[in-house]
């Protein structure tokens, strides 16, 4: 009669590997695509694997031993240069499918410059772009990864088991998150309780957004930084996690839409030399007009994520893996 073997109890050290051998082959993937310019999905798949690869490296640090140009400022690095020449290619889509079809005839013409800025801008971002994967700092992170992925190194937290060690490294992510303040801004505080001001008009959430745009933008980078942590450990909770990250995906998908649009109009002032209104004025009203419908979209997850309730079975969900 054959005894069942036992289940291998999966450590932290396997976690690391398998989730740094994952986006670093994502990030290979795509390279020979993104250095053509054949395919601004490929740019933004290499962007994506690098960004998660950052994550994993920077999050289970604790437990490797890395060579030294696998660091989080090397990545980070690539990753920016990367970042730039997407964020232009976003910003081009987003001009051509969501706004062009809706302005009036001589806006479609003036638009045109910001399109011929956008060409001659992107030369360069693409010229960085190539030289930066070309150069030695990326080749020794490539090498580098390559030799500790063949023969990795650990330190001792890394035999601890998964399980164990799970709420310790997501907690602190998420308190960050939860105590970011950003969640707080649009709200007054009446005896200790937060309120959302949700009769705000637009003009006023304009102000905001200008006065606390860069506080809203760190709040997104936060949530984004949690969502690809939780990420790599889906599959050892239940729904109630992914739930959670669900929510997270569209706080960040909303309040970077807000970001990008208040970014696309310092880009068309810095471009035409002028305030928006006098060149785009339909493009300076729609754009408003969809910062405060995404405000509108982003309140009552605020509200969510300042309950006591809710902030109490995030945690509880993040204790209890599976």
């Amino acid at each position: 009669m054959e005894l069942a073997t036992e289940p291998k109890v999966e450590t932290l050290g396997d976690y690391a590997y398998e989730a740094i051998e994952k986006h670093f082959k994502k990030t290979l993937k795509w390279e020979k695509s993104v250095k053509k310019d054949e395919d601004p999905e490929a740019l933004h798949q290499m962007r994506v694997g690098m960004r998660r690869l950052r994550t994993a490296i920077t999050r289970f640090d604790i437990a490797l031993n890395l060579p030294k140009p696998v660091s989080d400022k090397n990545i980070g690095k690539i990753a920016r240069r990367l970042g730039n020449l997407r964020d232009l290619d976003v910003l081009k889509e987003t001009l051509e499918t969501t706004y062009q079809p809706n302005l009036p005839e001589k806006e479609q013409k003036t638009l045109q410059k910001a399109f011929d800025a956008l060409a001659k801008q992107r030369e360069t971002v693409l010229e960085k772009t190539i030289e930066t994967l070309k150069d030695d700092s990326y080749k020794s992170l490539k090498n580098s990864l390559e030799e500790w992925l063949d023969k990795p190194s650990y330190q001792p937290l890394a035999s601890l088991p998964i399980k164990q060690v799970l709420p310790d490294l997501l907690l602190p992510e998420v308190s960050a998150f939860l105590l970011h303040p950003g969640l707080l801004v649009g709200t007054h505080i009446v005896d200790i309780e937060v309120k959302i001001d949700t009769n705000g008009k637009a003009d006023k959430i304009e102000k905001q957004l200008t006065t606390e745009g860069e506080t809203i933008h760190s709040l997104r980078k936060q949530a984004k930084r949690v969502r690809y942590q939780m990420e790599l450990f889906t599959e050892l909770y239940g729904e109630s996690y992914a739930a959670y990250i669900t929510d997270i995906k569209s706080i960040q998908d909303i309040l970077g839409n807000i970001q990008d649009s208040v970014v696309m109009g310092e880009w068309l002032v810095e471009v035409f030399k002028s305030q928006l209104n006098e060149q785009l004025p339909t493009l300076a009203k729609l754009m408003a007009e969809n910062r405060y419908h995404w405000w509108q979209q982003w309140q009552p997850l605020q509200q969510q994520y300042l309950t006591a309730e809710n902030r109490h079975n995030f945690h509880v969900t993040i204790l209890q893996p599976v």
